[in-house]
């Protein structure tokens, strides 16, 4: 199952963004496709709070209503499923923080990665490259170019 970051969201959703067109179509993709796949809640989170973010987006900023009509129209998708934190979180969680470069911003990366490893889930946190995460805070796992 391919688990989408906040960051493809972002640009699936804004058309302004470099990446939208190919974060567009993955997303769509997936949302229109039979096979499984996710969204860690965090990254919804974090999703909500970049696109009506002024300092981000200045007068373009999306407005509550449209981040969150967004939302519900990924969350209209038959396929998707949604991860949050299950009984073995803090242990996965605490394997990722143990590592030496999880600091700062790194830290939310390994929170979405560790909700990703109970559903043995591939990360896509980018259209082109992968994750700050994959390399720094999670070494076993190998994370694929899923986009």
């Amino acid at each position: 199952m391919l688990a989408v970051d906040t960051n493809v969201l972002v640009y699936a959703h804004r058309r302004e963004a470099a990446e939208h067109t190919a974060a567009a179509e993955v997303v769509r993709g997936l949302a229109e496709g039979a096979q499984p796949w996710a969204v860690p809640w965090p990254c919804l989170y974090e999703f909500f709070s970049v696109v009506t973010n002024p300092k981000i987006w200045r007068e373009s900023a999306s407005t509550p209503s449209q981040a969150w009509a967004q939302i519900e129209a990924w969350l209209g998708s038959p396929s998707l499923r949604l991860l949050g934190e299950t009984p073995e979180f803090g242990r996965v969680l605490a394997r990722f923080l143990d590592q030496p470069r999880v600091r700062g911003g790194i830290v939310h990366d390994a929170r979405v990665a560790a909700l990703c490893v109970p559903t043995a889930s591939r990360r896509c946190s980018r259209v082109t490259a992968t994750s700050p995460c994959s390399q720094s805070c999670a070494p076993a796992i190998r994370w694929p170019d899923a986009c």
